[in-house]
């Protein structure tokens, strides 16, 4: 079925231009995969990003993460900031099932590993999370290996948004959340390159609302607000093939907080936001053994286009998850509105 997005609703956002997609696999080798589970119990899932076509293992990409409030259970993150590398492909799920999504990716790169002749003895999976536990039975567990291992199956470059994966059962500004993405063409000299955002939005109040700079939050029903703090958590991954290094995707995805401040989250005490970037140009051979490599690098004055892009790319990923979240009714009887149900765009 054909999703509407916020631009369906004339809903834009900034000045750049968007990809072919306008999603995050609009960045070459990027593919997304979801497997939702819906039932009367559980509203959950799991979502994988697989950043290149080749083993990242061995095909080590430039990566950052930076965590603007850490009230959240994402594992790999540490690594990453040491290093400077991405090596597994990034899922995102709930929070109680963060452990067992870890396990099903070590197993994935086990087994990638294995195919290509290549022994993995140590690997730095990357899981992130929000809490679905609103709408899921989430102490049940729901997802694990199988889970996984189906939305690796499911990637590809085109994929749903709203509440799907691991955006099942998220709320974000007290309506129905989820997944959204989103992406920008950035010009630089003679070359255009591409800045994708996937978020899982589970953040925000619905009294703190604002889309396009007209504070709508009042406008709602604000008695069918699923929560009235801002509360839940955001995860933003922003991707590019810009030629950029650790230390300088760490100052890009800083520049997500703009996004979701610009729709009126003041980041609460009870939401972990945890952005992380990663560039798919400068990828690292981890099987070669050369003391020394040569690199392409990027001017650190012309970094502005690359703010610009992830700070519109992650606020119009938020608001695509929104447009085309669908009300849900969670294993407690619980409902949580979707804001299509509640405002339509004058």
């Amino acid at each position: 079925m054909l999703q509407l997005r916020a631009r369906d609703y004339r809903v834009t956002v900034g000045e750049l231009p968007t990809g072919a997609r306008n999603k995050i696999t609009d960045v070459p080798g990027i593919t997304v995969g979801h497997c939702t589970i819906d039932t009367s119990e559980h509203k959950t899932g799991v979502t994988v990003v697989l950043p290149c076509p080749e083993n990242p293992f061995t095909h080590k990409l430039p990566a950052a993460a930076f965590v603007l409030n850490g009230f959240g259970k994402s594992l790999g993150l540490v690594q990453v900031e040491e290093l400077g590398t991405l090596e597994t492909p990034i899922a995102l799920t709930n929070t109680l099932n963060v452990g067992l999504v870890h396990d099903a990716l070590v197993e994935y790169m086990i087994n990638r590993c294995e195919t290509e002749g290549f022994e993995l003895r140590s690997v730095n999976p990357v899981v992130c999370e929000c809490n679905d536990g609103g709408l899921n039975h989430i102490q049940t567990r729901a997802v694990g290996k199988e889970e996984v291992f189906a939305a690796f199956a499911a990637a590809g470059l085109d994929f749903d948004e709203g509440d799907v994966g691991a955006g099942k059962g998220m709320v974000c500004h007290g309506l129905k959340g989820g997944i959204g993405s989103a992406s920008r063409k950035v010009t630089v000299g003679e070359n255009t390159y591409t800045m994708g955002a996937l978020v899982l939005a589970n953040h925000g109040s619905m009294k703190d609302l604002i889309i396009c700079g007209k504070h709508i939050g009042p406008q709602l029903d604000l008695a069918k607000a699923a929560r009235e703090s801002d509360i839940g958590s955001c995860i933003v991954l922003l991707a590019t093939d810009l030629p950029l290094d650790s230390r300088q995707l760490g100052r890009v995805a800083k520049r997500a907080s703009v996004g979701l401040a610009r729709l009126g989250s003041f980041i609460g005490q009870g939401s972990g936001e945890v952005f992380l970037a990663f560039s798919t140009a400068n990828p690292f051979n981890g099987k070669e053994d050369a003391a020394i490599r040569t690199v392409t690098a990027f001017h650190e004055d012309k970094l502005d286009a690359a703010f610009r892009a992830a700070a519109e790319c992650t606020e119009e990923a938020i608001l695509n998850c929104l447009f085309t979240a669908r009300t849900c009714t969670g294993w407690d009887g619980k409902t949580v509105w979707s804001l299509t149900d509640l405002w339509k765009p004058e």
